[in-house]
């Protein structure tokens, strides 16, 4: 036994959440076992500092194999009572990942003859996607459904009521957002939400109930045990200050014990990393004179029997597992040395999954006796910190690579209370699709479970491969959104990108040589981009300016047209925002909705190429995870109206070459001076500040690429992230300066709201017939060469060569900018009247080097 382990057995014993609400004021209250099944750790996240840790889910916490097994099986059975038998033999189980899959599958068994299928994060080639859904507060947001049998959900979905399974209940949003997709695919009359705990606040709850009301369903939930989490004010930045001084400090603690080491044989001080607690002292104890050996275990795994549930899990596979179960733990058992026999053995499963490892270790508990202490617990994506603390849940965490492959590309992977807990023997067990040389590897995880333990078992589960359904375009395996932090600066449950990264591709090319390309006909103007330009001093001024000064009035805006959209296109739509103007516009929409009417809008971006169309494998991905008719197009501005007239023929186009039906090509956008939309905020010509910068007032992110070489036909467009602009960075803050003003002019928006939505608000073209106007009045005889509005022209002056700047008589501070830019450019500004907008850009019609501007030089101070 270890020495913390010794020690601790002569202490009182502490609640594991003691740390966290002493430190920051967090309360959890419930019924009499809530407190042993919940401790409290920190983990860095934008929406919620501290993390609920079950005792009971073996995930973060090792747990007797039979106490976790035991806390789902339990909890199926009294669904099976709810349910009563006839329905119970009807029921479909749906579990979550990646900390739910082992419950799901627990619960399943306890309703004895239900077939199982778990969400899942990893895509694979060959399996339809039949439905998915968002989970905003994730780290890896989007969950696929993937059942081999594309009917496991849809056959008799009426009379077989749908019982959905995660590890705590604490807002329910999830749950409701899973419902309300599959309702829409396959309505049912019933369905029973599970979890160990229910800790929704009364808000929640009388959400729920309006919910089921809503839907027309009958919505049960059994859960183990009932709280409630109660958070001081401001206990999100103490919580993040609090991880960060930990962090600080670990991290001061290693370096000391590294100086310590210097000098000294072994590896000792060579296995600490970034972010993981007492490695100094913990990887390789004196005790231990070498890493423990790595040896395979042959489980001799039951053909045709799945890993788990991603493509579904039948009672008759259930069946064959049960048999094969005592077999497989005699091969582990003899495969351990005596003292671990006589000792503690560790079943580390891995990620997703839990079922197959949980049950090798419930068998594993009957093959060696008392005499074995037998825990079980999995490896997991989140990161939390570790604190060595009785009162703390997370005492300890190994970091390591991803070794399966994972769509969303490498990352850090963590096993936590795993390091210094005393385990004679680990027997970790992966599917064969996570059996790679990263699992191998010197830094992977076998390597340092092996210095925590004397002996080090691997148990290889065979990867089920499901029968192929199809290999059309359609069934193709779609890829994912990309998501802040790893792409962009916006949180990830603002927006999801619809985009692939092309952040390490060179696609930057001088302005002057793009200009020359695009109007020679040599290249189009998606298939490069323009270099970032970066503002002066004088210019960035200006931006902070104008931002203070319209931010009520763009506020304004994004209420009226997010209050047209819900009463139009209600009750919750999808904002679907055309990257990258119209993105900041449906983050704006996004968090109006949820403040002003406590609904949490899916929100992506996609790609749309004047001349080119619009993303259709974006398409394709939206129509699998949510009903076109519920996408709403959402854009900054209009000019012309090219693409308005862009989106249209694009989608009936995607619908003629046999792609799903339903997309509505109306755009929302925030300003329409042009008159060529009638979803709008206003049809004024305003400066909207978003449209001074790039990237640094988007994400980070640049225009979007489509490029043949770089998007294949199943692929998102490109677009690349300016992580190195990070210092400049100000979309968070033109974000949060617009949602200030939210209260301020929420009667404005009602009175403006009711207007529109009484008034005619047919597309006039007004814009359309100007800009062919000025085209020939000017000799340039291309309407694409001409630019209206304050935010085209803004890009005009930041992206194009231009020629001259229209401006109309008398138009103010909103044309500061465009004076300013214009200036420093070396391109005239002339004065007309008549125009229906602030400004109008002309890019030089003729363009050949050396006719940049008046000057030919380029924006001073870039």
């Amino acid at each position: 036994m270890s020495e913390r382990a010794t020690r601790e057995e002569n202490v009182d014993v502490v609640w594991s959440g003691d740390w966290v609400a002493e430190r920051l004021g967090v309360a959890l209250q419930g019924d009499g076992d809530l407190r042993e099944l919940l401790g409290l750790a920190l983990r860095r996240n934008p929406k919620r500092a501290h993390l609920l840790v079950s005792n009971v889910l073996g995930k973060h916490v090792p747990q007797r194999p039979s106490v976790v097994y035991g806390a789902g099986y339990g909890l199926g059975e009294r669904v099976r009572a709810l349910l009563g038998e006839e329905e119970a033999r009807r029921a479909v189980v749906l579990g979550y990942a990646e900390t739910a899959t082992g419950l799901g599958h627990a619960v399943a068994d306890g309703l004895r003859d239900a077939p199982y299928l778990h969400s899942t994060r990893r895509p694979v080639v060959g399996v339809a996607q039949a439905g998915g859904f968002e989970e905003a507060h994730s780290h890896a947001t989007s969950h696929l459904l993937l059942p081999e049998d594309p009917e496991l959900l849809a056959q008799g979905a009426e009379a077989s009521p749908l019982v959905l399974v995660d590890d705590e209940f604490s807002t329910g949003n999830t749950v409701l957002n899973t419902i309300r997709a599959l309702h829409e695919l396959h309505p049912r009359d019933r369905y029973v939400i599970v979890a160990l705990v229910d800790m929704r606040s009364p808000a929640d709850r009388d959400r729920l109930t309006a919910f089921a009301a809503e839907i027309g369903a009958r919505v049960d939930l059994v859960t183990r045990s009932t709280g409630t989490v109660t958070l001081p004010d401001g206990v999100l930045e103490r919580g993040q200050a609090l991880v960060a001084a930990q962090e600080a400090e670990q991290a001061e603690a290693r370096e000391a014990g590294k100086a310590r080491e210097a000098g000294k044989a072994g590896e000792a001080g060579e296995a600490g990393e970034a972010g993981e607690a007492r490695e100094a002292s913990t990887s390789a104890p004196p005790s231990v004179p070498a890493p423990a050996p790595v040896t395979r275990v042959d489980l001799d795994w039951p053909a045709g029997v799945p890993d788990g549930g991603r493509h579904g899990f039948t009672p008759a596979h259930r069946a064959a597992l049960e048999a094969a179960l005592p077999g497989m733990a005699e091969r582990i058992a003899g495969a351990l040395g005596g003292g671990a026999r006589q000792g503690r053995v560790l079943v580390l499963g891995f990620e997703e999954l839990m079922y197959a490892p949980l049950r090798l270790g419930t068998a594993l508990e009957e093959a060696l006796g008392a005499d074995t202490e037998v825990r079980y617990s999995t490896t997991t994506r989140s990161p939390v910190l570790a604190v060595d603390d009785p009162g703390y849940a997370i005492r300890t965490r190994l970091v390591f690579p991803a070794h399966d492959t994972p769509a969303d590309g490498p990352g850090d992977r963590y096993a936590y209370n795993v390091a210094g807990a005393g385990f004679d023997a680990v027997v970790a067990v992966v599917d064969s699709t996570a059996d790679t040389s990263e699992l191998h590897a010197p830094e992977g995880l076998l390597a340092r479970l092996a210095a925590h333990t004397g002996q080090v078992l691997l148990a290889v589960v065979p990867s089920y491969t499901p029968t192929p359904v199809s290999h059309s375009q359609e069934s193709a395996v779609l890829p994912e959104p990309l998501r802040g932090p790893d792409f962009s600066s916006y949180a990830p449950e603002d927006v999801g990108w619809l985009l692939q990264d092309l952040s390490d591709t060179e696609l930057e090319a001088p302005t002057e040589e793009r200009e020359e390309a695009i109007q020679s006909g040599g290249a189009h103007y998606a298939e490069s981009l323009p270099v970032e330009y970066q503002p002066s001093a004088e210019y960035q001024a200006l931006f902070s300016a104008a931002l203070e000064t319209s931010a009520a009035r763009i506020a304004r805006a994004v209420g009226t047209v997010t209050e047209t959209v819900l009463a139009e296109r209600g009750p919750r739509p999808v904002l679907v925002s055309l990257a990258r103007a119209g993105t900041p516009v449906g983050v704006l929409m996004r968090r109006w909705a949820q403040h002003r009417h406590g609904l949490d809008l899916p929100h992506y971006a996609i790609s749309i190429v004047r001349g080119r169309g619009i993303d259709a494998t974006a398409l394709r991905w939206l129509a699998a995870h949510h009903d076109p008719a519920d996408v709403v197009f959402v854009d900054g501005w209009t000019g012309k109206g090219a693409i308005t007239r862009e989106l249209a023929a694009a989608i009936e186009e995607f619908e003629a070459s046999g792609g799903p039906a339903g997309f509505d090509p109306e755009i929302a956008v925030l300003a329409d001076p042009g008159g060529c939309v009638r979803t709008y905020g206003t049809r004024e010509d305003f400066l909207i500040p978003s449209a001074c910068l790039n990237s640094t007032v988007s994400g980070l992110i640049s225009r979007t690429v489509l490029r043949a070489d770089l998007v294949g036909p199943n692929d998102f467009h490109g677009g690349k992230f300016y992580r190195e602009l990070a210092g400049a960075d100000v979309s968070v803050r033109f974000l949060d300066t617009i949602a200030a003003r939210f209260d301020e002019v929420a009667g404005q928006v009602e009175d403006e709201a009711k207007e529109l939505l009484a008034a005619d608000r047919a597309p006039t073209w007004e814009g359309w017939a100007a800009v062919e106007r000025i085209s020939e009045e000017y000799g340039i005889h291309d309407v694409n060469l001409v630019k209206p509005g304050v935010g085209e022209t803004t890009r005009v002056l930041l992206r194009r060569v231009p020629w001259k700047i229209l401006a109309k008589r008398g138009a103010g501070a909103d044309l500061t900018h465009i004076r300013l830019l214009a200036e420093q450019r070396g391109v005239p500004v002339e004065e007309v009247d008549d125009l229906p907008y602030s400004c109008v850009g002309l890019i030089h019609p003729r363009y050949t080097r050396g006719a940049t501007g008046a000057d030919g030089k380029a924006v001073k101070g870039a």
